[in-house]
């Protein structure tokens, strides 16, 4: 089985999070599934 590697940014600091403690960084998502929604209010 091959292994791809995927290099993303890392998430800007001072955005807000909704059902988190606190900043969410991509080093504590490794491993897991995560969902993400984006919405504006336009």
């Amino acid at each position: 089985m091959t292994r791809t590697v995927v290099r993303a940014p890392a998430l800007r600091e001072g955005l807000d999070w909704i059902n988190a403690d606190g900043p969410v960084r991509l080093e504590d998502l490794r491993g897991k599934v995560v969902l993400l929604d984006f919405w504006t209010y336009g």
